[in-house]
């Protein structure tokens, strides 16, 4: 289940788009990339509303041999797979069933799901608890059968959630077709066959407005769950300012406020704290504060685990997750699929490119080698310990000096990982740093100072990866990653991507010491890149340092 794609083809940028929606990009060195087929890639890409014989059909169309004939059969056999198996209601009772008897059997002798199904009605349907929903999903995806949840959503508390005028001057926004059309898939005019799926959108493409249609579209109490209070803070402003919800009905759930009013906005980190490993977690409760009528969970690629467990609760609401790539570190994308919805949108960042919604990013990998004295400490360092010591080489200092040179009038984010490297050059270049450890108050000043040109660079740590709103920033240079984390590549190109006032193409640069174990992972989230369409340079530091 291997596609291997040629660069150097003319229709190489053809066949790519035609593979995305069904194919995951594995690897991209410089002239043949590898994509892989898997079940759940051909169940998205069905769900989305793509036809086995249109999978096929770009197989073949694209392939330069014949694509063989066991490929095909197993596409057309997970592809199949899909809507199979069913969750209905009859009467207020949930009942699962399967087109084929003999699957039914076998699944009614399955023993990871003989707590979930109830008494058996007829040869090939079940009774299932309401409170089994979810888990019967999560069990039944495990065992490679996914199924499609037509049993409905309450309709929660009522709210009327109306999107401003689009007409009030310059103040005005207008949804862009894209975001309507996210939104009328995800509610699928409040149909059974709506209300519980993601939507996946380039960083600065407005993955929050589409929050805000899909709420205007259920009209109910929503509870939004994203990644820290800064997130909390700019979803609660984007509330206030784009719909007619007054600030007493829009509330904070983090470390600083607990309130809870017909819209919520909450943070992960509040829901997953609990006093000792041992003990419940203390705010889940959360989840029935209110009747809540839809659910949206921000960055959904990075729900935590106990979140997916609550979730697997929750499946009589509706439940929107938003994200910029569906990749999980820890490969619990099936877990995504099963609990909150399969993915009914994707637009590929080039597409929105050209366009014109998202900035236009030259990306650039800056290669420099380590000195005599480094190279020894990394020789003998144990192996955990030396991709840290190839991303914290010193020399980065000079080539983040003259990046910056470079780009004289551009607003500008030094991004890292590391808190002591950042530290140090925040100091040699008498910048303002923020980390996990700078106070909320003081990270909203420094954020409204770049936004509004008081301050051109900005060093941040992983606390800027996700869902800060700085829409000026068009220089990014990375001085060191998690690993090869193509989820934390995404958001941090992400940051570039609002659209300039003046049309200026956004530059992403990564810092890299060459032959190390930072070189290795950087291959790894290279492949964001040349998923979405992108390509990259590889540049030698001397070059760079050379420029005038």
């Amino acid at each position: 289940m291997t596609v291997l794609l040629e660069v150097a083809s003319p229709r190489f940028e053809e066949a790519r788009d035609g593979l995305l929606p069904f194919a995951e990009l594995v690897k991209s060195p410089e002239y043949v990339h590898t994509y892989r087929i898997t079940p759940l890639s051909i169940w998205n890409a069905c769900a989305a509303g793509l036809s086995p014989g249109q999978i096929v059909n770009t197989l073949n169309r694209y392939s330069r041999y014949p694509v063989p004939d066991n490929v095909l059969s197993e596409v057309r056999d997970q592809a199949g797979r899909f809507g199979v198996l069913k969750l209905e209601r009859d009467e207020k009772r949930l009942i699962f069933s399967s087109q084929n008897d003999l699957l039914a059997e076998k699944l009614a002798n399955e023993p990871s799901l003989r707590p979930f199904l109830g008494q058996r009605i007829t040869n090939n349907s079940f009774r299932v608890q309401a409170v089994h929903r979810g888990l019967l999903k999560q069990a039944l995806i495990k065992l490679g059968r996914p199924v499609h949840d037509l049993a409905g959503h309450v309709d929660g508390e009522s709210l009327a959630i109306v999107l401003r005028d689009t007409t009030l001057g310059d103040e005005a926004f207008q949804l862009r077709d894209y975001q309507s059309d996210a939104a009328r898939c995800f509610y699928a005019s409040g149909t059974n066959e709506g209300g519980s799926s993601v939507v996946v959108l380039p960083c600065g493409a407005g993955k929050t407005i589409v929050g805000l249609a899909c709420m205007q579209e259920v009209g109910a109490s929503t509870l939004i769950l994203t990644t820290g209070t800064t997130a909390v803070r700019q979803w609660r402003n984007e509330i206030l300012d784009k719909t007619t919800l007054m600030a007493d009905q829009v509330g904070e759930y983090s470390g600083h406020r607990k309130e809870i009013l017909p819209v919520t906005v909450a943070t992960y980190q509040v829901l997953t704290h609990r006093r000792k490993d041992d003990t419940e977690f203390t705010h889940m409760a959360l989840f029935n504060g209110r009747d809540w009528g839809l659910i949206i969970y921000d960055e959904v690629h990075l729900l935590p685990a106990p979140v997916f467990q609550f979730t697997a609760d929750l499946q009589a609401r509706r439940r929107l997750g938003l994200t910029a790539t569906l990749v999980r570190e820890d490969g619990l994308q099936d877990d995504v699929f099963a609990l909150i919805g399969p993915k009914s949108t994707d637009v590929p960042w080039k597409e929105l490119e050209g366009q014109g919604w998202i900035a236009k990013a030259n990306c650039t990998e800056i290669r420099l080698p380590m000195a005599y004295a480094l190279s020894m400490e990394y020789a003998c360092a144990e192996e955990r310990y030396k991709a840290r010591i190839a991303a914290e080489n010193p020399d980065k200092l000079e080539l983040v000096r003259k990046l910056l040179d470079l780009h004289p009038d551009d607003p500008a984010l030094v991004i890292g990982t590391y808190v002591d490297q950042l530290k140090q050059l925040a100091a040699a270049l008498d910048l303002p740093l923020i980390t996990g450890t700078t106070g909320q108050r003081k990270r909203d000043k420094l954020y409204e100072q770049f936004r509004c040109g008081k301050i051109r660079v900005l060093i941040v740590s992983k606390v800027a990866n996700f869902a800060v709103d700085l829409p000026d920033a068009s220089l990014a240079i990375q001085v060191s990653g998690s690993f090869g984390s193509r989820q934390e590549e995404a958001q941090r190109l992400g940051r570039l991507l609002r659209p300039k006032s003046n049309g200026a193409q956004a530059h992403f640069y990564s810092l890299v010491t060459r032959d190390s174990k930072e070189q290795e992972f950087a291959v790894r989230r290279q492949l964001f890149l040349c998923e979405q369409g992108y390509t990259y340079q590889i540049q030698n530091a001397p070059e760079i340092l050379e420029r005038t």
